[in-house]
Order: structure tokens, then C-alpha cells, then sequence
């Protein structure tokens, strides 16, 4: 195991920066998850910690040692691919126990391993199994096996759920979690599955275009985002942003009063955020922080929950209501938030502003 340092990291095409020079410090044992949208540098980070892309500024560190020279079997460090890259002609088996191949370990050594792996991913059954016989999921853990063989100080993994359904994605979460929390190997995961994030992260580094916007744990995140990407990036469904304007230390939203304090003297516009979770429809108390009536333009029951679509003076916004409620589309429902629950953005930088 090893911490892994990032020092003003790059990575230039010819003219074009795809990472500007970001700084991130990788605790030894932790499970850090790199999210973002597609072409944000997040892949093109891991890849050149990997090795697989030459870094073209900064200082990349594996434990205490500079590593940018070195070739990718030089750093003790193992990939899961998105592809799996497993070997059809080879069996389960065969196919964990590639990589150790050339090593010098003794053929006992090397069945000892295959044979733990196999146990640990619930493999041992399946090692005489050729791949075709798999399910997606049971593919994705031979590759989790190979690289677990190893025996390495990291495991990188590059989005390796994006090709299972929705159920094998939500066992695998699961099982890569327990997997660490039995092996604790650092593991850096790279996913534009903000739940996927949530759910297995230690702390999530949010990317965009090249750059670190925020690092912390999932709850950090989601109670403190620093800007309306990132708030609205990490939560499903996403943060509705509501048009809002200061003046004289008055804040409206959405045309009507918002109640509290400004965290800050202010006057402009101003962008309210307030999650769907937390913008409820119903009768609001008298002690709302936010309470405005909206056009309904589309139910979503969820059972437990409804997630009710609003028309808020031209605005959409996601409001919840109890499963058993179910608006009729174009009728008119109050929704509401309580005090806390507002999140307060300057509309021009998009940068957070604090709560209300």
C-alpha cells in the first residue's frame, strides 16, 4: 500500500491542455473517486498515474518516490479497465492468474493466490469457466481478481461498472466497497456516476475542464458544494437553481420573499439553490425559509416518494411529496423548504455564498 501525490500535474495534446496543473494527496488505504463530466481530465488523470500517459508538467509520487519516468510495471500498481480485458481463450482462472506469469513466485505460491481471489470475489466455483460462460458482473471480478493477484500498493479503476445494467451495478458498488475494506489497498476510481461516487467514496474529487473544483467526503459535498457545478453534480435529482435578487438585505426567489438573513450584504441577483429532497409540497409551516405555488408539468411516482415536475414564474424546479400523493398535471401545489435548506449563489461567478 502507498499514499499517492499529485504536485501541479499536466497533461498537454500539442497545444491543448486536457489537466492544468491540479494538486491532490492520496492517503494510504483510501478510496478516492474522481467524478466529472465527460472530457473534465479525470480518465487522463488516472491514466497518468498508471503510466499510460506520459505526464507532461508536474510531480507524481507513489509513497516517497517520483515516479514519472517510470513504466507502468515499474510502480506496483494495478488497472480495472471499463472493457474488462479478459482473455476469451483462457479459463476464469488462467485469466486472474496472468499477471503473475513472469514473476518469480513458485507455481504453489501462485494457485494460493489464484485459489484467495477466487474465494474472496465468490469465484472459486467458476475458475475452470471459460469467459463466455460469465455474466457481466462475474467478468468484472475475474479482471478485479487479476489485478488483485498482484498483490499492489494501488488499484486504479477506469468507470469499470459503465457496461453492466442497473442491478449488477448496484451488487458490484457493494462488493468493490467490501473489497477494499477487507484488503484497504488505496484505490483511485474514476466514474461520471455521481452515486457511484457517493456511495464508495472516502472523498470524491469533483473535475471539470481540466481542473479540481472540490475535494472532500461525499457529505461535504453535498452539504457545502463551493459552486453550481458541483451542487448541482452531486445529488440525484440534480439542485434547483431558482433566479433570485438582492436588495436592501432582502432576498426574493422565484417572485416571492425569502425569510432570514443574508449571510452577507448583498444586492443583485442571485442564484437559490434548494435540493428536491428538501423542497416539499404541502401546506408551509409558518416558519418556511422559502414557500411559493408552482404549475405542476409532470408527476413521477416512486412509491415511497413522488417527485412532482413545477413551473415556477417560467422556472422548472423538483419538489417531493408523499408516494401516495400524486398532483394532477397543470393543477397548482404549494411547495416549500424549511429554514437551512437554501443554498445562495452569485449568478454571475457561481460561486457559493453560504446557507439560509
Amino acid at each position: 500500500m502507498a499514499e499517492i501525490q499529485l504536485e501541479g500535474l499536466v497533461k498537454r495534446y500539442g497545444k491543448v491542455t486536457a489537466v492544468h496543473g491540479i494538486d491532490l494527496e492520496i492517503a494510504d488505504g483510501e478510496f478516492v473517486v474522481f467524478v466529472g463530466p465527460s472530457g473534465c481530465g479525470k480518465s487522463t488523470t488516472l491514466r497518468m498515474i498508471a503510466g499510460l500517459e506520459e505526464i507532461s508538467g508536474g510531480v507524481l509520487k507513489i509513497g516517497d518516490t517520483i515516479v514519472n519516468q517510470y513504466e507502468p510495471k515499474q510502480r506496483n500498481i494495478a488497472m480495472v479497465f471499463q472493457n474488462y480485458a479478459i482473455y476469451p481463450h483462457m479459463t476464469v482462472g488462467q485469466n486472474i492468474g496472468f499477471g503473475l506469469y513472469t514473476s518469480k513466485l513458485s507455481k504453489s505460491e501462485k494457485q494460493r493466490r489464484i485459489a484467495e481471489a477466487g474465494k474472496i470475489l465468490g469465484l472459486e466455483d467458476l475458475l475452470e469457466r471459460r469467459p463466455a460462460a460469465l455474466s457481466g458482473g462475474q467478468r468484472q471480478r475475474v479482471a478485479i481478481g487479476r489485478a488483485m493477484v498482484r498483490d499492489p500498493a494501488a488499484f486504479l479503476f477506469d468507470e469499470p461498472l459503465s457496461n453492466l445494467d442497473a442491478q449488477l451495478r448496484s451488487q458490484m458498488r457493494i462488493e468493490i466497497k467490501r473489497l477494499h475494506q477487507r484488503l484497504g489497498t488505496t484505490i483511485v476510481y474514476v466514474t461520471h456516476d455521481q452515486i457511484e461516487a457517493m456511495t464508495m467514496a472516502d472523498r470524491i474529487v469533483v473535475m471539470r475542464d481540466g481542473l479540481i473544483l472540490q475535494v472532500g467526503t461525499p457529505t461535504e459535498l453535498y452539504d457545502s458544494p463551493v459552486d453550481v457545478f458541483t451542487a448541482r453534480f452531486i445529488g440525484s435529482p440534480s439542485m434547483n437553481l431558482i433566479d433570485g435578487s438582492a436588495a436592501d438585505g432582502a432576498l426574493t426567489a422565484g417572485g416571492v420573499k425569502v425569510k432570514g438573513t443574508l449571510p452577507q450584504a448583498r444586492s443583485g441577483k442571485i442564484l437559490v439553490g434548494v435540493r428536491p429532497h428538501d423542497l416539499l409540497v404541502g401546506e408551509a409551516p409558518a416558519d418556511a425559509a422559502l414557500a411559493f405555488d408552482g404549475k405542476v408539468t409532470a408527476v413521477e411516482p416512486l412509491g415511497s416518494e413522488t417527485l412532482v415536475h413545477l413551473d415556477i414564474a417560467g422556472s422548472s424546479a423538483i419538489a417531493t411529496a408523499p408516494g401516495k400523493l400524486l398532483p394532477a398535471v397543470d393543477s397548482i401545489v404549494t411547495a416549500w423548504a424549511a429554514p437551512g435548506n437554501l443554498y445562495l449563489f452569485d449568478a454571475q461567478s457561481e460561486k457559493a455564498l453560504g446557507r439560509l
